[in-house]
């Protein structure tokens, strides 16, 4: 197998991770983002940064490229008016403007603010007003969400800066890159505590929430995963196969700078072609999705240079096989936008493979187990997992409601149900949070409801997850009609047709099921867990959307 052979004892191994923590805390963090970067280029001059693969043509970068780039987009942003403080928008695909965007907007000390691609004019328009954006910076593909805004946007549209064909009206970035003056020198830097991502996760209070992410949280978190793997994993081939709208690519990205190593990037994910993209780029780290598993096997599946994987949420009977088939170490972890690292299972931890666990806290963090009553709770007993420690998210941008109930002090409240063992690994048992998870994307249920309540003829309305085993689960609604209203009155594709216009492709319900009434609780709200409960195949008597055919 690749990376280390076992340690004697696990009481050896803790010695060494113990000291391996020591080291990681004490590592001083730099300034800023872009103090980073430039140490970084500085130790890695004409060294490989980035590939971009899937593209017309791969579009490979060394450090100093990337450093070029990130300057001139610095540039052009500054230009355009951005300055310390602005909150800019961007929804771009996997493309290189996408990370020298962010680390240009980290340079001068602005506020991204990342927009999921697959948005709709609504879920745009949401994100745009609630973050305060001053300026977009989109795709030339994505303009259809930005069109359907229909003047609405909340800045002028010179403020919207297009990469690719800009329409009339918009400014082009790629011009403005070409023409814009370097930076003006002496200009504010931000501080490690300032903030540089609004970064929206989908709760519990259903429409997304803006978490505030500092200098220091993307620091940390970079240096946890850069360091964690010891000096076996420096100067290190990582796969990106996750949008760069989501937090993991941008500090992957941060994790390849930290060792000297770099990232290899795919346009969109593909489980099929996931061992293709690994032998072909020689990787030697990725997040693994558990669907490439599930994949027949291959002759070729040990044959690869990985030294680890992180794995999320994977079948604990089939761990031993997963290390055993890919000749390589999977280790689980625990992590949300609003903590960055929580929990890991260091590589030494050979004896907990197939266990189920999370891990020990990470460095930089402390974890707890508390009751409904927030008092913390022993070993073995269930409860609710709380995080604290340098570097967590600022709280829910413009959220105070949401910041009380999300905290016990400086305890951030995760909302999901752990336990842990004597040895002081912990856990997870399930969600507090009405939450669905669809191939990696979280899915507020109350967004997905709101959102059915609009269709005329609908008086109620519900959505759980269905277990799905290649995404993990996929959104079911129930609907319950208003008097007099039938099941011709509002049809499956009308319901489907509605959706379509209102969420994102991977939001939208493939089961549907009607009923006269839906179990409440004494309070009168929806029991959910009543419906999960009513039979074993949640798909029985629902309306496929895929298949078009009732099952």
């Amino acid at each position: 197998m690749n990376g280390i052979q076992p340690a004697t004892s696990w009481t050896e191994a803790r010695q060494a991770i113990d000291s391996l923590f020591k080291t990681i805390q004490e590592t001083p963090l730099s300034a800023n983002i872009w103090s980073l970067v430039e140490e970084q280029v500085a130790a890695n001059l004409g060294k490989p940064m980035w590939t971009f693969f899937e593209e017309a043509q791969d579009s490979a970068a060394t450090y100093d490229d990337v450093k070029a780039l990130v300057d001139r987009t610095a540039a052009a942003l500054y230009e355009a008016g951005v300055r310390k403080g602005s909150h800019v928008a961007v929804m771009l695909p996997n493309i290189p403007q996408f990370p020298a965007t962010w680390l240009a907007i980290a340079r001068l000390g602005a506020v991204m603010v990342p927009v999921n691609i697959a948005y709709t004019g609504r879920e745009l328009y949401y994100v745009l007003t609630d973050s305060d954006a001053n300026f977009l910076v989109i795709h030339s593909d994505c303009m259809s969400a930005y069109a359907a805004l229909d003047g609405e946007a909340p800045f002028a549209s010179d403020n919207v800066l297009v990469v690719g064909a800009a329409p009339p009206g918009s400014r082009d970035l790629g011009e403005l890159m070409e023409s814009a003056p370097d930076l003006p020198a002496g200009l504010p830097q931000p501080a490690i505590d300032d903030l540089v991502n609004i970064q929206y996760t989908s709760g519990t209070t259903g429409f997304p929430k803006g978490c505030m992410l500092t200098h220091r949280y993307w620091l940390t978190l970079s240096l946890v995963a850069a360091m964690r793997g010891g000096q076996d994993e420096q100067a290190t081939n990582i796969l990106v196969a996750q949008p760069f709208f989501y937090m993991d690519p941008q500090w992957l990205t941060l994790m390849a700078m930290r060792g000297g190593g770099q990232i290899f990037v795919a346009r969109r994910a593909s489980s099929s072609r996931f061992m293709d993209w690994v032998r072909q780029y020689d990787i030697h780290y990725c997040l693994f999705p558990e669907v490439v598993y599930q994949m027949p096997h291959q002759d070729a599946d040990s044959d690869n240079s990985l030294k680890r994987i992180s794995i999320f949420g994977f079948s604990k009977s089939q761990h031993a096989d997963l290390e055993r088939r890919y000749n390589t170490i999977a280790r689980e972890s625990f992590g949300m936008t609003e903590v960055g690292p929580a929990l890991f299972t260091p590589r030494e931890a050979t004896h907990m493979v197939g266990s189920g666990t999370c891990g020990i806290p990470a460095p930089f963090r402390e974890a707890k187990i508390v009751d409904e009553h927030g008092e913390e709770v022993g070993p073995g007993q269930i409860g609710e997992l709380c995080i604290r420690g340098p570097g967590i998210m600022l709280g829910y941008y413009k959220k105070p409601e949401a910041n009380e109930t999300s905290f016990y002090g400086d305890w951030f409240r995760t909302g999901d149900l752990f336990w842990r063992d004597e040895q002081g690994f912990h856990y997870i048992v399930g969600r507090l949070k009405d939450m669905i998870r669809r191939s990696g994307e979280n899915i507020a249920a109350r967004e997905v409801e709101a959102v059915l309540r609009e269709i005329p003829g609908v008086l109620e309305a519900a959505a759980v997850g269905v277990k799905d085993s290649t995404r993990g689960e996929e959104v079911k609604a129930y609907l319950v009609l208003q008097p007099g209203m039938t099941q011709r009155d509002v049809t499956p594709d009308a319901v489907f047709e509605h959706c379509k216009n209102r969420l994102a492709a991977f939001k939208i319900p493939r089961f549907l099921e009607y009923r006269d009434v839906l179990p409440k609780t004494p309070s009168e709200k929806i029991a959910k867990q009543k419906l999960v409960a009513e039979k074993p195949d949640l798909r029985v008597g629902s309306y496929d959307r895929v298949a078009s055919a009732w099952l």
